[in-house]
């Protein structure tokens, strides 16, 4: 049975890693449904999250191709019900929907939005919560002259430990 899973990949900063990572998940016609990259919680390490929908077995083979690959330290997998995760989005909207349409501003109370900054041309809405949300405030501001949006991909934390530095210390040993 397919489900979304996050998959986590500790690396080393590598030019060309990321498009050989997006190579092995091609080469299987997997779709990515988000991915984010960034610094991890170790000095000099990279962590790369990429959210799938497939089955576990199709994963785990997803996981130990990744691990191959000569720079990346560890890969993991998990549930959404064994992480943490959030994604953010910006709305870029006209400001005259500010000032003129009242409601606007209980839609973002509603929302538990911020306001990030207003100009005289457009203001800047953002919002931190689960993908429905961000898409409910989305066809919420729609209406209201809607100039842009972007979305984050998923960023999480897992609620057990992945022991990642324990591992690495095992390696410098």
């Amino acid at each position: 049975m397919k489900t979304n899973y996050t998959v986590s990949i500790y690396t080393e900063n590598s030019v060309g890693l990321l498009n050989r990572i997006s190579a092995i998940f091609q080469r299987r016609h997997i779709n990515i449904v988000s991915i984010t990259s960034s610094a991890s919680e170790i000095d000099d390490v990279s962590r790369f999250v990429i959210v799938v929908n497939m089955t576990e077995e199709a994963v785990k083979k997803v996981v130990g191709q990744i691990e191959k690959q000569v720079e990346v330290i560890k890969a993991f997998y998990h549930t959404d019900e064994e992480t943490i995760f959030q994604e953010s989005a910006l709305y870029k909207v006209a400001s005259k929907s500010l000032f003129e349409e009242r409601h606007i501003q209980n839609i973002i109370k509603k929302s538990h939005a911020n306001i990030v900054t207003v100009n005289t041309d457009f203001f800047v809405i953002e919002k931190t919560g689960f993908r429905q949300e961000t898409e409910q405030l989305y066809d919420d501001l729609a209406p209201y002259g809607l100039l842009q949006f972007v979305r984050s991909g998923r960023i999480s934390v897992t609620k057990s430990p992945m022991k990642i530095k324990a591992l690495l210390n095992k390696l410098k040993d």
